[in-house]
């Protein structure tokens, strides 16, 4: 598959910015991107590329930052050999996340092997990161866990690894889908049942636990359909936005729906929170 590189120079700004860049790029079909010194480069397949579109999205952000981009055509390429090539293992707490293609760590309490075939949430952001420390100080003993967004599956198998029952796990990507199905058999877990697609997917069951590690945008747009989902004295945990701003705008939402919040961690202005249903 032939595909576009998009080159993003940063003038200025915080690293922050550029991170929600990214994020944004995301939802508009670029699915790798690359950090250079100066900046990082995001690439799409050729026929999902739209000048405009593009031009569109990262208008909001030229007021925010200075930052410069240039376009390129790449022929095709092995990409998921060339995502490989930049996946490092990753401590994180009493968890090591791996490839297939690294040593087994033993010493670790839990071990997580996930292949990326260029899908989100290998644990190296530090949206999935602070998710899976709140997970960890946590006791997920038979309980029944939702995780939307799920990406590579890393959350449901972590819960699953922590003793969950059984975990449903939701992406409307299908390389999402089919990722988190084959890590989990990387895994050796048998009791995720992933589902490709959103909100409109949520069984009609009660979950323990709701991880949601996705957008602002999106989290306020679903946070009714969780707090539907979630039994009394339930979990929540949320990624995927900052502390200024969005953090309050959660809460508030969270509130509303008879979510009370518990608490927060950050790590480089991203910020992973906890919130338990009153209901």
């Amino acid at each position: 598959m032939d595909y576009k590189e998009v080159i993003f120079i940063i003038e200025s700004g915080e690293e922050y910015q550029s991170d929600l860049l990214i994020d944004t790029l995301s939802f508009i079909g670029f699915d790798t991107f690359e950090q250079i010194q100066s900046g990082f480069k995001a690439y799409i397949p050729v026929g999902e590329f739209d000048l405009d579109k593009l031009e569109a999205t990262i208008s909001e952000f030229k007021s925010q930052f200075n930052f410069s981009f240039q376009i390129n055509s790449i022929a095709h390429q092995n990409w998921n050999e060339i995502w490989e090539s930049n996946f490092e293992p990753l401590e994180i707490k009493d968890c090591y996340v791996r490839a297939t293609f690294h040593k087994p760590q033993p010493a670790f309490k839990y071990e997580i092997v996930i292949d990326p075939k260029m899908a989100f949430g290998t644990g190296h952001h530090q949206t999935t990161s602070t998710m899976m420390e709140l997970m960890m100080a946590e006791d997920f003993s038979g309980k029944h866990v939702l995780d939307m967004g799920c990406g590579t599956g890393i959350l449901a198998i972590l819960a699953s690894k922590l003793g969950a029952e059984n975990i449903v796990a939701i992406d409307n990507d299908q390389v999402c889908f089919e990722s988190t199905v084959e890590n989990s058999t990387l895994n050796n877990v048998t009791n995720i049942v992933a589902l490709c697609g959103s909100k409109e997917s949520i069984p009609a069951l009660k979950f323990d636990v709701i991880l949601a590690n996705i957008n602002r945008n999106i989290l306020l747009d679903q946070l009714e359909s969780y707090s539907s989902a979630l039994k009394k004295q339930g979990l929540v945990f949320l990624s995927g936005f900052y502390e200024d701003i969005d953090l309050a705008m959660l809460k508030e939402k969270a509130e509303s729906l008879g979510l009370q919040y518990v608490t927060h961690q950050k790590s480089n202005d991203w910020v992973a929170a906890k919130f338990k249903s009153q209901a």
